[in-house]
């Protein structure tokens, strides 16, 4: 570190070194995209002014005119983007261009694969904008002064993205941020007038404040023909390149679909075109727009309850705030976009936003607009929906036990994986399995397990199975819990199979009934032997109508939590009542049958435990003592060889 206070050399946080280096390889491809990233972030800066603006109208007072410049130098190699906007203090650009203060970045970087492709697409979802600038630039130096400032006090930082970057203060008679980039010496196709403002054309003419460039102006002619000598003196002009017009303030027929895509990218910091997009005016008791983007893949994050989460909110066209999460669900976290409002107060807050009546009928019409724009999708582009439930169906998941309201359009919009093909790929709608339920069906079945493998090979499924009674089978982590808030959907009622009485006896005559009286009577001193033995694991040992090949399984209460809900909320260090399983057999296999002639009461001990053991495998659950079991298998293996 040098000696001189005012100037210091840091290093980057381990993370930033490891992401520039992948960006920079990564998306040279795409290397033209720098410039949308710099002026979509100096475009949150001026946002961010006018908003503190509100509330203190001087920090406009020297310089009222919100803008954003671009200028170019061929000679000096050079490309600058120049903004008036909120500026940045000297800690702020320490934090913002030195570090990567967000959750996960470890977690991040462990996904990157070294596919230059597929890893040019996590590094977008990231949103590092400000470093695309190493993609063409050897070094980069930022200017910077923070807006309200008592003096001409502020900031340049200067880095060659290797590791290190200096700081040192400087002064700067206008606020704002001057981002200066010296090109590689391969890159000077971009310090070309006509290539920026294609460029900006492009990429930027959404974004609501002016993108400005030097204005050509071609010299008068004398009455020979002659150009008149130009005044060197003279300042040149600025015209802006873009619409300047904020995109979802024009109608929807004024818009292109490049246009919502490329403004998608803005709020987004996504490098990806989005799946779909609702643009939507509200007239009336409420007046507000929106513009809600549904992504093509999902963040590095999602599944982080806590994340960063929400849309842009203006009100009357002034930004407010990123992230504003109270106009949608957290099982809407992936959704992105702009709310514009007419109906909130320039000064709202989040904590005002959470207790605000306008807002919530908001959130209730924008969370109905988003289950209608994925229901349309379901319908319609049954393909890409699939690509959206790939990506994005673990978080709708959620949504049952968040939203109940909206609970059976939620589930209309939920994927299985079942019986009917085995497949571990969710695939199929509730809608669907009812159209396929046999005469003498009348409740949709489910099985949670740890794992789909475990699911499909349950012996809980074999009476089904044998009856062609389609089952769901449900093996994320999530599953469990989004089945305790769905009771019925169109009118059937779900029932999980490993769970209370199944009633699926086939005869229901007296005859028959009679003669399963019988058979209880007759099984009742080996059920009662084996509860017996097995009394510290189970409330009971009962006959079943559920296996047909197996000769146990576990069974809970109907109304009891199930067993893999129970393991992952002890897992999570959850104290919990006590509960225990009871061990349903099948009085026909062969096992349950020697069992009840058994004479030898330790060889009998060992057979039940066994068979607990075996059941409590089957349904992917962990025994206690492995090595007791593997002893009693080996002993009545060699018994029974004998």
């Amino acid at each position: 570190m040098a000696t001189d206070t005012q100037k210091e050399t840091l290093g980057f946080q381990t993370e930033v070194k490891q992401l520039l280096h992948l960006m920079i390889h990564s998306l040279y491809s795409n290397k033209e995209i720098f410039l949308r990233e710099l002026i979509s972030n100096s475009s949150d800066a001026v946002d961010k002014l006018r908003f503190e603006a509100v509330s203190n109208a001087d920090l406009l007072a020297q310089d009222p005119n919100l803008r954003i410049r671009v200028e170019f130098d061929k000679e000096a190699k050079t490309i600058v983007i120049d903004d008036n906007g909120i500026g940045m203090t000297r800690e702020d650009a320490i934090a913002n261009l030195g570090t990567i203060a967000k959750s996960g970045t470890a977690s991040f970087l462990e996904k990157l694969s070294g596919d230059e492709k597929k890893d040019s697409q996590l590094i977008g979802q990231f949103g590092v904008g400000f470093y695309s600038a190493f993609i063409v630039a050897d070094s980069v130096a930022v200017e910077t002064r923070y807006a309200g400032a008592a003096t001409n006090e502020a900031v340049r930082w200067v880095s060659d993205g290797s590791g290190e970057f200096t700081i040192e203060n400087i002064e700067k008679e206008t606020r704002g941020t001057r981002i200066t980039l010296h090109l590689k010496a391969e890159e000077l196709e971009f310090a070309e007038n006509h290539r920026l403002r294609t460029l900006i054309t492009k990429y930027s003419d959404h974004i609501s404040i002016p993108v400005e460039m030097e204005k050509v102006v071609y010299p008068e002619m004398d009455e020979e023909g002659n150009p008149k000598p130009v005044d060197e003196n003279k300042a040149p002009e600025f015209e802006a390149v873009n619409s300047a017009k904020a995109l979802w303030t024009r109608g929807r027929n004024d818009v292109t679909e490049e246009e919502y895509k490329e403004f998608y990218k803005h709020v987004s910091h996504d490098f990806q075109d989005p799946l779909k997009w609702s643009h939507n005016k509200v007239e009336g008791k409420l007046e507000y727009t929106s513009l809600l983007y549904i992504p093509s893949k999902a963040p590095y994050d999602l599944w982080n309850r806590d994340m960063q989460r929400g849309l842009k909110l203006y009100v009357q066209r002034v930004f407010i705030m990123d992230e504003a999460e109270a106009f949608l669900p957290p099982y809407m976290r992936f959704v992105k976009g702009v709310v514009d409002s007419n109906d909130l107060s320039l000064n709202v807050s989040r904590e005002i936003l959470q207790n605000d009546s306008a807002v919530d009928s908001m959130r209730s019409a924008l969370t109905k607009r988003v289950l209608d724009m994925l229901t349309k999708m379901s319908k319609n582009e049954p393909e890409q929906y699939q690509a959206f439930w790939d990506e994005f169906g673990n978080v709708i998941k959620e949504g049952p036990a968040d939203d109940m309201g909206n609970k059976d359009k939620i589930a209309g919009l939920l994927r299985f994986s079942t019986t009917k093909d085995d497949a571990p790929e969710q695939t199929h709608s509730l809608a669907n399995y009812i159209e396929r339920m046999p005469e003498g069906q009348d409740k949709i079945y489910y099985i949670y397990a740890e794992n789909h493998n475990t699911a499909k090979n349950s012996p809980h499924l074999e009476i089904l199975r044998k009856k062609g009674f389609e089952v769901l089978l449900l093996s994320d982590r999530i599953d469990e819990w989004m089945m305790s808030s769905l009771q019925e959907f169109d009118g059937k009622s779900f029932q999980d199979v490993t769970k209370g009485k199944l009633d699926l006896e086939e005869d229901s005559s007296e005859e028959a009934k009679k003669a399963k009286e019988e058979q209880a009577e007759k099984m009742k001193p080996l059920l009662d032997r084996m509860t017996e033995v097995l009394k510290e694991k189970v409330t009971a040992v009962k006959t079943t109508d559920r296996l047909t090949s197996s000769p146990a399984c576990l069974v809970v209460g109907e109304y009891d939590m199930g067993l893999q809900m129970r393991r992952l909320l002890e897992q999570a260090g959850q104290q919990l009542p006590e509960s225990k399983p009871s061990l349903e057999i099948n009085p026909e296999h062969p096992i349950v049958v020697k069992m009840d002639v058994e004479s030898d009461e330790e060889r009998f001990t060992d057979m039940a435990w066994l068979l607990f053991e075996q059941a409590t495998l089957s349904e992917g659950g962990q025994l206690e003592d492995p090595a007791t079991f593997v002893s009693r298998m080996n002993k009545l293996i060699v018994q029974l060889s004998q």
